[in-house]
């Protein structure tokens, strides 16, 4: 009973990053992939774990390359229309879009992860999940700890200093770093949102060329590792 109740309750819950996960992006812009990646272990990671076992239950025997090639499939798909989801224009549609985006990808490479047999919902996933979307290089990950607690210092007298004003250099920041993470560049997604009907054109090839590369490392990291 609770296998087939899954599918209903899966997608739509995590189709976007929570409140709560933009409220800690938004006041620590710098680190905003390093909260989006320990967000989303935490929330898609189990997701991502009874989906592999369900599926595994429902095509015995089926190999884990199969298992990911579907993973790919889906979640390729969303992130090609996943710029249409805010329909919010200008600069601060353009942010959310990325957010949307670099939530669905780490969403596809947890459950590339779980269909290779590694839990998705382990620590050690955020790490894969900014290396593998190229925020951070393998050999930083010890000097990443550091800076995220003196970037939350950093983050949080910049957010006293300019407050009641504008939040506009904010979500420019914010915007960058997680254009970073999708694989997207952030100025032509901003632009694109200002020109009627150039955001879904844009946005539907970049979104998906951003994801099918990042899947193909996917794939050959958890294959690798399994």
């Amino acid at each position: 009973m609770s296998e087939a109740a899954t599918p209903v309750r899966e997608q739509p819950e995590t189709v976007a990053p929570p409140g709560t996960l933009w409220s800690h992006m938004k006041s620590d812009p710098q680190y905003a992939p390093e909260h989006l990646a320990l967000d989303a272990v935490r929330r898609l990671g189990p997701e991502a774990a009874r989906w592999a076992e369900r599926m595994r239950l429902e095509h015995p025997g089926i190999a884990p390359d199969a298992l990911a090639a579907l993973a790919v499939r889906r979640f390729t798909t969303l992130a090609r229309i996943s710029g249409a989801v805010s329909g919010a224009t200008g600069m601060p549609g353009a942010v959310l879009d990325m957010g949307v985006l670099a939530w669905t990808q780490s969403r596809m490479v947890l459950h590339v992860a779980a269909a290779y047999g590694h839990d998705p919902a382990a620590p050690e996933r955020a790490t894969d999940l900014l290396v593998l979307q190229r925020v951070h290089k393998a050999a930083e990950a010890a000097r990443t700890a550091l800076g995220v607690a003196a970037g939350r210092e950093r983050a949080s007298r910049l957010f006293t200093d300019v407050a009641g004003r504008p939040l506009t250099g904010v979500m420019l920041r914010l915007g960058f770093r997680l254009g970073q993470m999708a694989g997207v560049h952030a100025t032509r997604r901003m632009f694109a949102k200002m020109v009627p009907g150039a955001s879904v054109v844009l946005g539907t090839w970049v979104n998906s060329a951003a994801t099918k590369e990042l899947a193909a490392r996917s794939r050959a990291h958890f294959a690798a590792a399994a």
